[in-house]
Order: structure tokens, then sequence, then C-alpha cells
């Protein structure tokens, strides 16, 4: 451990000394717009790899990713030092804070987290976990239960790693299910569902990212092809029911079923659980939860201009999701402290004086992460990462016609990786797909569509610095790296699938052909994991 922190503080004294260096090198042209001499080229993709790889080897995702936006700093400024400073902090930390859509999620963390903490405080929590204790009785029940709270939430991923953690995790702690195995679970039923759910804040971006073309239709003719989203499900599935785990995943599990469902010391969001009030019920659990699902559904679609006429699939379509589930989730606080006292759980004083300062602080950890992660990703924007991915693709695309799917794909899943960022992936790749296709084959525009968004979310699913990745891992309380490490095995496991997947489509061009392939290929790859790693597989006493 002391090796790899001077490993980190040599990174960060070289970092230093290089802009020191340069302090007095001239500045851009007055009136000239300043264009980094590294823009549009790999460089670009550097800084956010240095930040994942350091944050996999060190365990340290503060520090790791901090490094990564000085590097994007450095890379920026070159031969121009007086702009470095501005570049990472001004242009950086405080521009991110500054963007609106930014400043609603952050408030919207900050919600749920108070939402959680007044379900916990009023019993509903503990209420659910008992009931749950006595009709779920095996570990398979738990995982299947979380997998199932999953699929139905699929409004927004955010909003989906947040509630399922909070509802789950007793029930998961009870049945000795590792933290990381949660985590994994949340990750896998929230961008994978709402990639494939026609009214989600995902179809409303997707939709809006496509000029000049029905978007919404292409939305749902692409879902059969959405193979990541659809394998993921499936694997998730199958892990599930078989009691099935392999990479350090297995390794959590083992430890859990000793009692340690961390492995790790590094317990970031606490190991200690808010005591409920005994008076609470589990209807103080559903009650707030349905309240939470209507009014962010009320929340999206009044962004969208429903009450102003507009009809409501267009509604959603048009909306500005991040702003609209603020709203919702701040409709759903107020209706809940309400309902709480009227039911005489909770008092208005515990609730506002106690629940709200608590419940905001357990978002803290994942707050900073995020502003830390768009932070880099303003530096990836930048140095002219979009435009180097989009030069890739379109050079790519005369060549090797029915392989551009899988090319498609491949490339979604670094963008995303690199970048930390989905929707940022679709508004480049999509555009360029509809410019390729369009007017020429509507079946491959249809399939090449899918693959943008397969391979975002893929990507999206692996990157320690998407925004989906860090919630599961609040949602959970799981150290974000232990979710990273355990997670990377299965998602690479269904990313080579839907690659193989993706040559077929391209050459077959039929989703009833496809699909069942895929999910063959999906069941063959399982089973020879299980039977590979057949003799180190955990044995659990209980079954199925």
């Amino acid at each position: 451990m002391k090796s790899k922190k001077k490993i980190i503080s040599g990174i960060l004294i070289a970092l230093v000394l290089i802009a020191c260096s340069g302090v007095t090198a001239f500045a851009a042209e007055e009136g000239a717009e300043y264009v980094p001499s590294m823009y549009a080229s790999f460089w670009a993709l550097v800084p956010p790899i240095v930040a994942i790889v350091l944050a996999l080897i060190t365990k340290e995702v503060y520090s790791s990713l901090f490094i990564g936006i000085v590097i994007g700093g450095i890379f920026y400024s070159i031969g121009h030092w007086d702009l470095l400073i501005p570049q990472i902090f001004k242009e950086g930390v405080v521009g991110v804070l500054t963007d609106a859509d930014n400043i609603a999620i952050l408030v919207f963390v900050t919600l749920l987290g108070i939402m959680v903490c007044l379900m916990t405080r009023a019993g509903g929590s503990a209420a659910f976990g008992r009931w749950a204790g006595e009709h779920i009785k095996t570990r398979v029940g738990a995982q299947f239960a979380t997998v199932c709270l999953g699929l139905l939430i699929f409004i927004d991923d955010g909003f989906n790693c947040l509630t399922v953690g909070s509802v789950m995790r007793p029930v998961t702690d009870e049945h000795k299910i590792s933290r990381a195995k949660l985590a994994y679970i949340i990750d896998s039923t929230a961008a994978p569902i709402c990639i494939i759910a026609p009214i989600s804040s995902w179809a409303a971006a997707v939709t809006g990212f496509v000029p000049g073309e029905d978007g919404f239709s292409l939305f749902i003719r692409a879902i059969p092809y959405n193979y990541y989203a659809l394998l993921t499900i499936t694997m998730l599935i199958v892990l599930t029911l078989f009691k099935m785990d392999y990479g350090p995943m297995r390794k959590h599990e083992k430890n859990a079923l000793a009692g340690d469902l961390f492995t790790t010391a590094d317990r970031p969001y606490g190991d200690k659980e808010e005591e409920g009030d005994k008076k609470g019920g589990v209807v103080d659990l559903l009650v707030p939860i349905l309240v939470l699902i209507g009014c962010c559904i009320l929340g999206i679609v009044y962004t969208g201009g429903l009450f102003e006429g507009v009809p409501f699939i267009r509604a959603f379509s048009e909306s500005e999701a991040a702003f609209g589930l603020m709203l919702g989730t701040f409709l759903a606080l107020i209706i809940t402290i309400l309902f709480y006292a009227a039911r005489k759980v909770l008092t208005l004083r515990e609730s506002i004086g106690s629940c709200i300062p608590e419940g905001a602080k357990t978002m803290i950890p994942p707050m900073i992460i995020l502003i830390l992660a768009w932070t880099l990703k303003a530096m990836t924007v930048s140095l002219g990462a979009s435009e180097f991915v989009a030069n890739a693709v379109g050079s790519a695309s005369g060549n090797l016609f029915n392989f551009l799917p899988a090319i498609i794909f491949v490339v979604g899943c670094f963008l995303a990786f690199s970048t930390g960022t989905s929707w940022g992936t679709f508004g480049i790749l999509i555009p360029i797909v509809v410019a390729v296709f369009a007017g020429t084959d509507e079946t491959m525009l249809v399939l090449a569509i899918s693959a943008c968004m397969a391979g975002a979310v893929c990507g999206d699913h692996c990157s320690p610095i998407s925004d989906t990745t860090i919630m599961s891992s609040a949602g959970a309380q799981c150290s974000h790296v232990n979710h990273v490490s355990t997670q990377l095995p299965y998602a690479i496991t269904v990313a080579c699938v839907s690659f193989v997947t993706y040559i077929i489509a391209g050459f077959v061009k039929n989703a009833f052909i496809c699909l069942p392939i895929g999910v063959a290929l999906m069941l063959a790859t399982l089973f020879i994991i299980r039977r590979v790693t057949a003799k180190d597989r955990i044995h659990t006493e209980e079954s199925a």
C-alpha cells in the first residue's frame, strides 16, 4: 500500500513540476480561438484511461480521478501554461458545477438520500426486511427479488440504482449476499433495462439524438437488436438461478457466506445502518416508493410540456430528464414527510431537523465522485475526444459494410468506457450512423443505432467514472473499486458474446434469428465457464 501511495505522490509531483516549468511560456494570440496541440488525437482519451487504470491498481478513486483531470489540463495547456489552472478549476470543476443538468442531478441524488433516510427512520425498510425474511427463504430468492425490482424501475438509471439499493440491501444482507454482488445486480438492471424501455429518460435521450428521422420509432425497432442489454439480463438471471460466480466476485461471495459482506476494509458509505421505528410497516416503504415513481414520471412529462398540450409520448421524448427527476423527487419528499406525520411514525421535527441533514450527508461520497468524473469528462471534450472518434468511425464506413454494426459496438464501448458517458456517446455516434445509413439500408440503420446504444451501455457499465456505476456503488453501499473490479469480468463476457452476435446480425439482418443465436451463445459461454470453474465454485448448504 505504501508503494502505491509513493507512486501516486511521484506522479503528482512530476505533474506539478511540468506545469511550473512552463509558466513563463507565451499565451495564445489575443482574439484567436485556442485549439490544443493534442486536439482530436488519441491523446484526448489518455486522461480517463490513466484515471481508470490508477483506480483499479490503487483501489482509490478520488486521487485517481484528480490525476486524470490534471493530466487532461496539462495536455490542454501545452505551450500555453497560463491556461493550466483555469482549465482545471474554472473551466473544469467550476464549469461542471454551473451546468444546470449537473446541478439537477446532484440535487436529485441528495433528495433520494433524504428519502432513503426517511424510509429507514420511519421503519419502512426494517418492516420490509422482516416481511422479506418471512417470504424470501434463500439466497437465490433474495437475488431474484432484487433483479425483479430492478427490472420494474425502468424510468431512470440513477433512480433505479438508489431505490433498489435502499430497498433490497437489508434483504441481501440477511441472506449473506456480498455488497459487490448487490452492486452488480443493481448496475445490470439500471442502464440495460432503461435502454430497452420506451418510457424512460434514456429513450428520450436517444430519440433526441436522431436528426431527420422518427427517433422514437427507430428506438422501438432497435430494441430486439440491443444485444448487450438483453444478454446482460439473460446472464443475470442465469447466474442467479444456477448460483454461479467467477472472477473476483467469487471471492466476495465466499467471504459473504462466512459473514464478511465487504471483503475489503473500505466502507466509504459506512457499515452502520440507522435503526428504524418499530411502529413503521411495509406500507411506510411501499407508499413513498410508489409516490416517488409517480412523481418522477409526472416531473419528466411536465418538463416535456404535457400540461401545455403536448402528447404524452412526445412529452417524454422532449423532456429534460434531470430537471424532471429533481422536481418529481422534491414533490415526493414533501408528500412522504406529510404522510409519515399523518401516520405518526415520524414527526415533522424528526423528518426536517434530523433526516434531511443525515440523508444528505450519506450522499456526499458519490457526489464527490460525480463531480470529479464530470470534470474528467469535460477535459476529454476540451481535447476533442468526440472529433477523434467521429473521424475514426467515418473513415471506416466505406469498408467492411457488413461488419459495421460490430465495429460501431466496439467504438461505442471504448468511447463510453473512456469518457464515462453513455448519453455523450449517443450524441457522437448516432448522427454519424444516420448520415451513413439513412436512405440506403433501413435495416442496417436500425441495427447500427442499436449497436451505438448497446456499445454505449456496455462502456458505461464497465467504466469507473460512469454516473450509473458510481450510483450503483452508492445504492449498494459498496466500495466503488470493489464494484468495478468484480463487475468487469461479467460485463466483458457479455460484451464478447454481443460482438459476435453483431457480426452475425450484420449479415443475417433478422432480429428473430439473431437474438435466439445470441441467447444460445450466451448460455453456451456460461456453461463452458461453469464447467471450467466447477472445482472452485461456491457450494451453499441451502437448496435453490
